[in-house]
């Protein structure tokens, strides 16, 4: 018998499985009004920024789903590996077209616990680990020390995630599971998921726990309210 956090974790995995076509039809059809408003380009931006130039540089997009930040660093001439624990967004990224006069990305099924317990997965080194809006479910510290194992000796991670003063909403500000339904997005989706809320300071813990060392942060903002879009963290090796 699954523990409660056991079976949290089955429903968040399979909430990715149920919901790959909406997702997917979501990102490619700009139907997520915040992407459109700055975080895609913020998550572009600071890998740009990251390393000294994207051409020729090694990426590893974790939970990269289908594929559409991986296709962006690709077409800048970054060399770029996408794994995701979702095999079913993972095959709508290979089915997506590959960016013309660019290296075409690779994608590989692969789960931050596969990543955690065997270097051989998605192994490195790379210049940039990138994990967009990718980090979910609680503890989080394992991902991360899997993403700092698999650093080039100066390569960065860059995680972008919900900005914890605007997503923690009417809600109170401390660490807990909340539960996404999607109902913001302009299409449906078959299935709830549940998300883990993480204040700054959790985040800040989390990237010292897993040995990395917060280099700058940056808070998008939306170019009408002037609010905060996300939360952009860019770390190194402690």
């Amino acid at each position: 018998m699954s523990t409660p956090d056991e079976a949290r974790d089955a429903r968040l995995a399979a909430s990715w499985e149920a919901n790959a076509d909406a997702w997917t039809g979501a990102v490619r059809e700009g139907a997520i009004a915040s992407r459109r408003a700055g975080t895609d380009a913020a998550i572009v931006a600071a890998c740009a920024a990251a390393v000294p130039t994207l051409a020729g540089a090694a990426v590893l997009d974790v939970g990269c789903g289908e594929g559409w930040l991986a296709r962006a660093l690709a077409a800048r001439g970054a060399h770029v590996l996408g794994v995701d624990a979702s095999a079913p967004l993972i095959e709508r990224a290979h089915a997506a077209p590959a960016p013309p006069h660019a290296p075409a990305p690779r994608y590989a099924v692969a789960s931050y616990e596969a990543m955690a317990a065997d270097a051989s997965v998605a192994r490195g080194p790379f210049d940039v680990v990138a994990v967009n809006f990718a980090l979910l479910g609680d503890p989080v510290t394992p991902a991360l020390a899997a993403c700092a194992a698999r650093l080039a000796p100066q390569g960065r991670v860059v995680v972008q995630t919900v900005h914890p003063w605007v997503a923690a909403g009417d809600g109170p500000y401390e660490p807990g599971w909340r539960e996404e339904t999607f109902a913001a997005f302009a299409v449906p989706f078959p299935s709830t998921m549940p998300w883990y809320f993480r204040t700054m300071a959790g985040w800040l813990d989390a990237l010292r726990d897993a040995g990395l060392r917060l280099e700058r942060a940056h808070e998008p903002l939306h170019p009408e309210t002037r609010r905060p879009l996300s939360l952009v963290l860019v770390a190194g090796r402690g």
